[in-house]
This record gives structure tokens, C-alpha cells and sequence, in this order.
């Protein structure tokens, strides 16, 4: 399940890409943030061995965003023999999580990041979400307009998958982009839905079906609440889903959660 790839308008997508949210000892994973920043944000050895482990049990692709130790932890893994695909997520910037400024975030330098990933093998480059989220069409359509001239294939992340969903149709031109990142799993967990029973849950899917997007989940692991085996079993039914982004924080992990991925 989910380690093979598609094709889409002449470019090879892979269906599962290695999150870098440990890598970036994101805040949403508590107390665990702290140990992600000194074993691996601070050692970028430590996070190329990861990578390297999860190429090794199959995984094509990795999300990147514009920061020194990522790339640098990314490079050493490519002179390793690492060939993985690049889907970049274009105007990260150091918002807090947890309290998100988003004028602040709108002032993220994304044509850098564009320039940048363009130099590697980059299919498909996506609008942060603090930007997706700030709701400045304007600017979400002036990135995906610049991404598209680049030579990607372009899309939008959001952390308000139904609210964000909800407004898209009437303020973007839906033309401009063929990707939508989203979190999505069995607990609704970092999502904008309190509560997901069967009825709910099926609302949400024809919400996300309806607007004819290539759909990347992620979080599927909520952020490391789910055990790997309940979150793979829950995506065997989710066929709205085209590829998967999945963070792992050792070579352990990468190898437990990967080679289990191959059973589903």
C-alpha cells in the first residue's frame, strides 16, 4: 500500500514521501520536540541515516522545506546513494505552530525556496500552510502561478482541511493547482473537525472528492498518537487518497513503520 507511483501530467509522483516534521522537532509533538532538536534537528548525520533507512525499505519521495540542516541532512543522503524525489513545500517560516502569526508567515521569502528546489529533482513544490491558512487568495495564487511557470507541478498544504476546503472554490481559481496536502486520520487529531464518526466522516471525504484534487494525507500518524498498525489499517479504506506523508524519528522506526506499510 502506498509505495508505488503515479503518474500526473508527465511527472512520476510517488505515493509515499518521508515527513520532515521530526526532523524539524515541529512543536505538535510536546515534550518529544525537545528530544527531535537535539538528536536530530541539531545532527544532520543523524537525520540522513533516516533517510537512507527509509529509501532502503522503499520510500521514493521526501518533503523538504528551505532550512540549512534539512538540506544539508538531505544532501549527505543523496552522496550515499539516496535517490529520492523532492516535494518541496515552498514558504516555511519559523510561525509557531501552536500560535500561528500569519502576517508574519506571508512575509516567508517562497520565491528563494522555488529558486532553490528547482535545482533538484522536484515534481511538485506546495504553499505552506501558514500561507494557505492566512487566506490571502492573492498571494496563494501569485506562488502557484510562480511555481507553475518554474516547471512543477504545484499544490496547497493546509491545517484547516474543512474549513479551508470550504472556501477554496469561491476565492482561487481551482485551475491553478492539481495538489492538496491535508491531515487526515481515524482521530481527527490536528484537524478542524470535533468529532468524526461514520456519518462525519463520509461528509468530509465527498467535501474533499468534490473538488477533483490529487490528494496527500498527512499526520496520518496524529502526530505519533496512533500505533503505525491502526493508522495503515484505517487506510485501506481510504481511496480518495493518492499519497501518503509520513514523519519517522529513528532508523528504527523507519524500518518497523516502512516494511509494515508493505503488508497493507
Amino acid at each position: 500500500m502506498f509505495l508505488e507511483d503515479f503518474e500526473y501530467n508527465g511527472k512520476s509522483i510517488p505515493q509515499s514521501i518521508l515527513g520532515y516534521g521530526p526532523f524539524m522537532a515541529e512543536l505538535y509533538f510536546g515534550h518529544r520536540s525537545r528530544i527531535y532538536l537535539d538528536d536530530l534537528y541539531s545532527n544532520p548525520q543523524n537525520i540522513s541515516e533516516i533517510i537512507i533507512e527509509s529509501y532502503n525499505q522503499g520510500v521514493r519521495a521526501i518533503n523538504l522545506v528551505n532550512d540549512d540542516n534539512l538540506i544539508k541532512a538531505y544532501d549527505i543522503a543523496v552522496s550515499e546513494g539516496c535517490e529520492m524525489k523532492v516535494i518541496a513545500t515552498i514558504g516555511k517560516s519559523d510561525v509557531d505552530y501552536l500560535n500561528p502569526n500569519y502576517e508574519v508567515a506571508k512575509e516567508a521569502d517562497w520565491d528563494e525556496d522555488i529558486d532553490l528546489f528547482s535545482q533538484y529533482d522536484c515534481p511538485l513544490m506546495l504553499v505552506d500552510e501558514f500561507i494557505t491558512d492566512a487566506y490571502d487568495w492573492r498571494l496563494t495564487s501569485k506562488i502557484l502561478n510562480r511555481i507553475n511557470d518554474a516547471g512543477s507541478l504545484s499544490g496547497i498544504v493546509t491545517a484547516f482541511p474543512s474549513r479551508t476546503s470550504d472556501l477554496l472554490p469561491d476565492n482561487l481559481d481551482m485551475d491553478l493547482f492539481d495538489f492538496y496536502m491535508i491531515p487526515y486520520n481515524s482521530l481527527s487529531y490536528m484537524m478542524d473537525i470535533n468529532a468524526f464518526n461514520a456519518s462525519q466522516r463520509q461528509e468530509f471525504i465527498d467535501k474533499i472528492v468534490s473538488l477533483n484534487k490529487k490528494i496527500i494525507a498527512t499526520r496520518i500518524l496524529a502526530a505519533g498518537v496512533l500505533k503505525p498498525k491502526e493508522a495503515f489499517a484505517f487506510f485501506k479504506n481510504a481511496d480518495f487518497v493518492d499519497a501518503i506523508c509520513m514523519g519517522v524519528a529513528s532508523v528504527n522506526e523507519a524500518r518497523e513503520d516502512f516494511s509494515l506499510l508493505k503488508e497493507y
